[in-house]
């Protein structure tokens, strides 16, 4: 066996965990980016001593992946993480010695184990869970009946601006079901379940513009990642 190869199954054999997280994000860090929040978790591992396994190549990384990003301004309690260790740590270890690192606005919630063959997070991601709000003139009747009308329509035109153009695709089979939760003094709150796999990603602000909900959504927040097989 040559030093490389040897090299590489020690490697292979330095990871014997793996743990799902899930945490939250606040109002305090919702306008971090994914990458920012990424160094935020790295940090915090760093700082809390925890044995994460780190990757092959010239450039190794810490083995972390996340289900789905969370994009800039929404608030969650439902993030999904995984981190690969090289050494058994428990769940309740890990939650102690981790809350102390992280700052306002992030919290961990909930640690499973997982096999450390399951299928990676990003591919098992299917549907989003979203609570929105926002304000708008149409009383609850009309935004009942929109969100009917949304439901019933086979296909629903839609685009958006990007740097190279508009990008034009079909919003319909993005969206798995939309519901009012509450409605007073002109403020609005649905909820929301959203594709997010390899057929694309819904994304809350563009289902409220499809309502006929003119304004920008004042509150997204996601509540829950649904994956496949559960």
């Amino acid at each position: 066996m040559s030093c490389l190869t040897h090299r590489r199954h020690e490697r292979y054999h330095e990871a014997v965990q793996r743990l799902r997280i899930r945490f939250s994000r606040g109002e305090e860090l919702k306008f971090i980016s994914h990458l920012d929040l990424m160094r935020l978790w790295e940090r915090a591992l760093r700082r809390g001593g925890i044995p994460v396994a780190y990757s092959e190549g010239f450039s190794p990384h810490p083995r972390i992946s996340i289900a789905a990003p969370l994009p800039i301004g929404v608030t969650s309690e439902a993030e999904l993480m995984d981190i690969v260790l090289e050494k058994t740590v428990s769940p309740h270890f890990f939650m102690r010695t981790m809350k102390p690192q992280l700052p306002r606005g992030a919290d961990v919630l909930e640690i499973i184990q997982i096999p450390l063959t399951a299928p990676s997070l990003q591919s098992q991601a299917q549907f989003i869970d979203y609570r929105v709000s926002g304000r708008s003139d149409k009383t609850a009747s009309e935004i009942q009946a929109a969100i009917s009308a949304t439901l019933q329509v086979e296909k629903l035109p839609w685009h958006h601006m990007r740097d190279t153009g508009p990008r034009h695709y079909d919003l319909r089979p993005l969206i798995e079901d939309v519901w009012l939760e509450d409605w007073r003094d002109q403020v609005y709150t649905l909820g929301m379940r959203l594709r997010c796999d390899a057929r694309g990603t819904g994304r809350p602000e563009q289902v409220t513009a499809a309502l006929g909900l003119t304004e920008h959504p004042t509150l997204v927040h996601r509540t829950k990642i649904i994956l496949a097989g559960g």
